[in-house]
Formats: C-alpha cells, structure tokens, sequence
C-alpha cells in the first residue's frame, strides 16, 4: 500500500508540478513501481510492454475511428444539425437533460469508450453553438455513460458478476434502473450546478466553423449517421432473441457486432453522407481524418501509460493481498464487497479489474451469508467506480477531451465518479432492506 501510495504522489507530482508529458510520466512511474514490488528487473519492461499492449489493443482502432467519425460529424455540420434539433426540441433551458437522456439510452448497449468518443462531439457542438459551459453541459451526459458501464448488464464486468455470483441478469437490470437513475440526476446535472465556472476549451478538432442552415445536413441524415453504431450494437444483441439458429448467420451477426467493426461501418457511412453526397472530395475528407487523429495521439499515448501502470500493479500481485487484508474486516458483505472494489479501483485504476478481483474475494460470502446475489453485483459495480484519479485511462479521456488542468479534473470527474459509487452503495442498502 505505501509503494503504491508513493507511486500515485509520484505520478501526480511530475504531471503537475515538473509539467513533465504524461506519457513519460506514467513510463518512469510503472518501471519504479515495478523495481519496488519485486518484479525482477529483467521482467519490468515486458510487463510495461504488455500493458502498453493491452489496453490499446481494444481501444486504438475504436478511438482513431470515433475521432473519425466525430471530426466528420462535426465538419459536416451534422453535429450542428443535432443540436438544433434537440435545443428546438425541448428549449436551450433543458439541454443538458436532454444529453443526459440520450446519454443513458446509448450507454446501455455501448461500451464506455466508444459511447464517451461517439457523444463527445455532440456535446461540443452544443457547448460551441450556445455558448455554454463545457464541463457543465458535459459531465451529465458523461456520468450517465459511466453508470451504464459500472451498473448495468450487458456491459462487460456486471456481466461476468451476474454469472460468477448465480443472479439473474433481468432482475440485476431491474435493480441497476432503480439505483443508477437517481445516481445520473444527483452526481449529473445537481452536482454539474457547481461546476459552472470550470474553465475549459474542448479540443479543437471537434469545432467546426457556423455552416449556414441551407448547407447543413439533414436531421434524418445526422441523427441516423451519428447513432449508426448505436444502432448496429443494439441489433447485434437483441439478435440471439429472434430465435434464429443458423450457425453461419450467428457467426456473422457477431462478427458484425464487434465494436472495431461498427465503428469501421459507421465511419464509411459517413464518408458517404456526410462526406460525399455533401459534395466533399476524398482528398478533403482524408484531410478531417489526419487532423483527427493527430488530435487525439497524446490521448492514446496517456491511455497507453495508464495501461503500463495497471500492468505491472496487477502482475506483482498486489492487487491479491490488498484484498485478502481487507475480508479480515468485520463489515456487512455488501459493504465489504463495495469496500474492497474500492480501494483496488483507487489502487489500479481499472473498474473492470476491480469489479473481478473483488468478486472473487467475496464470492464465497455470497452463499454462507445468504446475500441477494444481484445486490452483489451492484455494490460491487458501485465500488468499482470510486473515485477515478490518475491511474485510470477514462479520467485522462475526460481531462484531455475537455482540456482540463489536473486539479479541475479531480474536482469535475474524480468527485463525479465517487458520488456514482456512494449513491449506488446507498441504493444498494435501501434495496437490500424491501428485498
């Protein structure tokens, strides 16, 4: 735990006081916590390596194609067509609602990652054409995308919970509703009302110039491009429902359902739509990409070094024993499970790694104390999302896509992510008093 502890000050420290790339930064700190617990030196860089290798391996081609797909939404004018359509919808008094609606519904069947680079455009062209608060207009919609990844099935974690515990995937559901909807609305749009003075300019790749309202798009068109991949994911799952048994069509239903390819489809969609039918050039088009992803390298680098980290964390073992000190508490199992994905999501950063390893710490508690098992995987979803900081990859996306300092970004998206995790414990309690 002291290791540890002096690594994360470490990182801290040379990210915001010796101003020193986060990239580098992250290299430095995994080889020292590495060296420090007792991973032979000769092993310390294939460990930096492989987490370097597997955290961009699932996320590099999803980010380069949302970036893509973003900057040609929003050069397009179809983000533009978006958000007049929503503020004429429901008025500019009510946006942020609106965002924080469309955010939970996409979030559901997408994963984090490709919900926050789908919506994130979205978000910024509102804030540009109305001129609001970035952080304040953003961080609802972004707070019901990490609910749905934390709380609710078919995302990754509470997915595997459901199985390792023996709950019901409907009921858990059920339960996630009633617990991550309050959790949206309190550490959303109330707790946004603080944040309106955050100073931030998003990145510049998602703000293009005012287009005139006879040259954008049409709504149809932006919505249905913008929510294409949405569209593709929410198929693939519910296809196993239409009773179809043909192996070769499962086969490529599922192949299709991959998320690098929705986004690969989605992106040639646009090209089309929002590209060439609007009159553009491939060699105009090419442009927006380049620029794209040349915005967004230090993001992947940053994510990459946050990869290295929880790398050489997990394999030196330590995320084991500090879960294994924590069972010798005498706490109430669905506190306990909460506690221990806690501390080892502020250890390792990731809410998936935390979710898993607590499960397997406290699985047996489940059947010796009779534990509502859906309730367990809620809790433990919840802890999972406690307070997000520097060794976790969603808080540099949010830092990095909002162009935020670090101490901003704490008090924005750390203290979000936390009020996430304590409401849905809270929830978690109430629920386990009626059922």
């Amino acid at each position: 735990m002291l290791v540890i502890l002096l690594c994360i000050i470490m990182l801290i420290v040379l990210v915001s006081w010796a101003k020193l790339n986060p990239f580098v930064a992250f290299l430095l700190v995994s080889i020292a916590a590495g060296l420090m617990l007792g991973i032979p030196i000769n092993k310390v860089t294939a460990s930096v390596q492989k987490g370097i290798g597997d955290i961009l391996s699932g996320l590099v081609i999803i980010i380069c194609l949302g970036a893509m797909l973003g900057k040609m939404v929003a050069s397009s004018g179809a983000a533009q067509k978006i958000a007049e359509v929503l503020v004429q919808a429901v008025g500019q008094k009510y946006i942020q609602w609106a965002l924080v609606a469309a955010g939970f519904i996409i979030g559901i069947p997408l994963f984090y990652g490709i919900g926050f680079v789908l919506m994130v455009p979205l978000i910024f062209s509102v804030v540009y054409k109305y001129k609001l608060p970035a952080v304040f207009i953003g961080l609802p919609m972004i707070a019901s995308l990490s609910v749905t990844h934390g709380f609710l099935p078919p995302h990754p974690s509470p997915s595997a919970l459901v199985v390792l515990f023996h709950a019901n995937m409907a009921t858990t559901f059920v339960y996630g509703l009633s617990i991550a909807i309050p959790a949206i609305i309190l550490a959303g749009p109330v707790f946004a009302q603080f944040l309106r003075k955050i100073p931030s300019e998003p990145l510049a790749t998602f703000r293009a110039e005012e287009i005139p309202a006879d040259k954008l798009p049409s709504g149809v068109v932006s919505f249905f491009t913008a929510l294409l991949p949405v569209l593709l994911l929410m198929f693939t799952a519910f296809f196993p429902y239409l009773g179809v048994t043909n192996d070769s069509v499962l086969k490529l239903v599922a192949f299709l359902g991959d998320p690098s390819i929705v986004m690969l489809i989605a992106l040639i969609f646009a090209t089309y739509t929002l590209g060439i039918k609007q009159g553009k050039s491939m060699g105009q088009i090419s442009v927006y990409y380049t620029d794209a992803v040349k915005d967004i390298s230090l993001i992947l680098l940053i994510i990459a070094g946050s990869g290295a980290f929880k790398e050489v964390l997990t394999s030196s073992g330590v995320s084991n024993e500090i879960a294994e000190s924590l069972k010798k508490f005498n706490l109430p199992p669905l506190v306990l499970g909460w506690v221990i994905a806690a501390i080892i999501r502020v250890s390792l950063g990731s809410a998936t790694v935390a979710g898993l390893t607590a499960a397997g710490i406290v699985a047996s508690l489940v059947v010796s104390e009779h534990v509502n098992p859906n309730l367990m995987v809620l809790s433990i979803g919840a802890g999972s999302l406690a307070f997000s900081h520097v060794n976790d990859s969603g808080f540099w996306l949010f830092k990095e896509y909002f162009n935020l300092s670090i101490k901003d970004t704490f008090r924005s998206w750390s203290v979000m992510e936390t009020l996430v995790s304590v409401i849905g414990l809270i929830g978690v309690v109430l629920l386990d008093i009626f059922v």
